[in-house]
């Protein structure tokens, strides 16, 4: 008799601009899938993309049946950050129900701007500064790479493009741009998901990972060629150079063998044509 193999189970904290494909994509892996909205009227959406909905909101504290909802192996946690205090006790609140769940695995989700802008290259194991105006962040992911129950595997993620962030759309025309000659640090919604597949499948556990493509072109090339492409005037770019940071993906491609579907920003445009 052939045992009937059984299912992976991933908790979606987030089913937003990356959570909710990235919940249709592994649904078709053959993952159960549970993900969260904060309003009743996501639930039809989520059913119909066979993913168990679960109504859950985090302020000052986290409302929904949160038990049930962590009752899975890997947590996947992609909710904007806010600095207010009471944010921060939520989350503090999710990690200690965390500690007594079936959870093993979480997926934090963060961002680049973390580093500080030192003119040069930034990666995951320098010696570097952070950036002051994110040290809150930084005790977010601290709360769960720090958790000895469980092992957290942290993002930081370039800006997002992709999906309804179409480059394009960046900039009005009549936006002045400073500091146009900085090099841009993005990654495409398809790499996003592609990266957490990956490390899912590899099992890439208590790690680091900057998430950026592996270009990057000058801010003012970039969004005229984005703008112009949608057939619209660009936005006045005033093309000096300030303080920046090129985010550094080699760590990503080394360790996960992982290649880029939009590795080329520029070339990537293509894929914003109407």
């Amino acid at each position: 008799m052939t045992k009937t193999k059984t299912k992976k189970s991933i908790s979606i904290l987030g089913c937003g601009w990356l959570g909710l494909p990235l919940a249709e994509a592994l649904v078709n892996d053959g993952f159960t899938v549970k993900g969260s909205t904060t309003t009743t009227d996501k639930c039809e959406t989520l059913l119909t993309k066979n993913i168990q909905p679960y109504v859950l909101s985090i302020d000052d504290e986290i409302d929904g049946n949160l038990d049930h909802f962590l009752q899975s192996e890997i947590l996947f946690i992609n909710v904007p950050f806010r600095k207010q205090k009471p944010f921060l006790n939520a989350y503090k609140t999710l990690v200690k129900v965390l500690e007594k769940s079936t959870i093993k695995h979480v997926i934090f989700i963060s961002s680049t701007s973390v580093y500080s802008e030192i003119n040069g290259e930034v990666t995951e194991d320098m010696d570097i500064p952070l950036n002051p105006a994110k040290k809150d962040l930084i005790v977010f992911e601290n709360l769960f790479k720090n958790n000895p129950h469980f092992n957290t595997t942290i993002i930081r993620f370039a800006g997002l493009i992709g999906g309804t962030r179409n480059p394009g759309n960046f900039f009005k025309e009549d936006k002045i741009v400073q500091n146009a000659l900085t090099p841009v640090n993005l990654i495409h919604l398809e790499d996003c998901i592609g990266i957490v597949k990956a490390i899912i499948k590899q099992q890439k556990w208590n790690t680091t990972y900057n998430a950026a493509a592996s270009t990057h072109p000058t801010k003012a090339n970039y969004y005229k060629l984005a703008t112009e492409q949608m057939d619209k005037k660009p936005a006045k770019f005033i093309e000096e150079l300030s303080s920046f940071k090129i985010v550094s993906n080699q760590k990503l491609i080394d360790e996960l063998n992982y290649q880029f579907i939009y590795p080329d920003l520029i070339e990537g445009l293509k894929a914003f044509k109407n």
